[in-house]
């Protein structure tokens, strides 16, 4: 299969290594900015274009869409009519996902959305710890993401980023992409409460800290803080049980559990396998590869893909009800079309 890599930023990177780590080396790349295909080139040895119309000359099996969020629809239209498979970076816009449902549901090409930390492997260890009972029946939790802004890409300079953009703010993106995961660990939204400010000095015009209460329909509470502004950034989610609690702390690399009946506190440390500097949150990096090889293996029809637009719609949907609770200052009703 031959690859085009649709936008050479920070993901479009990374998804080129991904490829070449599991023996994929027909890829190309495009994007619009000359120096971004340059140093593509020159870091990976793939041919790259500025001209989208001069990639498609080379005939590539599959789009892999790493562009901004604002064009995620925009190529994946294109991969359809031209009856190429497609993999998307997360979504958190609204445009156009009844039809990118309506694609992925009559199956002519495969489609496929980002689930990345479906494949994290401290996800998948407290993922094991909540289907085994571990700590006993969930009561509520606590998570906070903070992601220093200026730091994403600390290679450029971010207030000429996408993610400092009013229509695709990291704030939002980040509210989306911490939902996806908690919603897999926890179950469906039933209704949300939501505060949204601008309380730092960054030279942004959007909000760069939501608090949102999350009531999940099996009667869990959530607490979920995003912030763009404080460091070090990192992930901290701790589960309180009626036996015991669970605790991730991203920064240390470290999850904790305890069970009260047992008297039992296990401390295990997940070390990441590949390194990659220059992020403000330590990644897994090996999740990404998986991700892709999932998408690959669906593709092949070895196996089937665990998300789809489908599921990713009821995210955007939990967003807007999010947007529009932090704009009249009360509680809301999820209310998912079908």
């Amino acid at each position: 299969m031959k690859f085009l890599v649709i936008g050479l930023g920070s993901m479009g990177k990374r998804r080129i290594r991904c490829l070449k780590y599991i023996g994929e080396n027909d890829i190309i790349g495009f994007d619009i900015r000359n120096d971004k295909c340059d140093e593509v080139r020159e870091k990976y040895g793939i041919e790259t274009f500025n001209d989208f119309e001069k990639a498609l000359e080379k005939n590539p099996d599959v789009f892999i869409i790493s562009t901004p969020p604002d064009l995620h629809y925009e190529y994946a239209i294109k991969a359809y009519h031209l009856k190429k498979h497609f993999f998307t970076e997360s979504n958190f816009l609204y445009e156009g996902f009844d039809k990118l449902i309506e694609i992925e549901e009559k199956g002519e090409v495969v489609a496929c959305p980002s689930f990345t930390m479906f494949y994290n492997p401290v996800i998948k260890k407290i993922k094991e710890l909540i289907e085994k009972n571990y700590s006993g029946k969930i009561y509520y939790f606590i998570h906070h993401l903070s992601a220093f802004l200026p730091l994403w890409h600390p290679w450029e300079n971010y207030k000429n980023e996408y993610y400092s953009k009013k229509e695709t703010s990291g704030t939002k993106e980040m509210v989306a992409f911490e939902i996806t995961y908690l919603n897999y660990l926890f179950g469906d939204v039933k209704n949300v409460f939501a505060i949204k400010r601008k309380v730092s000095e960054l030279e942004i015009d959007f909000e760069d800290l939501y608090h949102v209460i999350l009531e999940y329909e099996n009667g869990i509470i959530g607490n979920l803080i995003v912030d763009v502004i404080s460091q070090p950034s990192g992930r901290y989610l701790k589960i309180i049980c009626d036996n015991g609690y669970i605790f991730w702390n991203s920064e240390e690399e470290k999850l904790k559990f305890y069970n009260v009946s047992e008297g039992k506190e296990e401390d295990i440390k997940i070390e990441r396998k590949i390194k990659e500097n220059g992020y403000s949150v330590k990644i897994y990096e090996e999740m990404y590869i998986e991700e892709i090889k999932d998408f690959l293996r669906t593709i092949k029809k070895e196996k089937g893909y665990p998300y789809s637009f489908k599921k990713e719609k009821k995210i955007i949907e939990i967003l807007k009800y999010i947007e529009k609770s932090a704009k009249e200052g009360r509680l809301m009703e999820v209310i998912y079309e079908n």
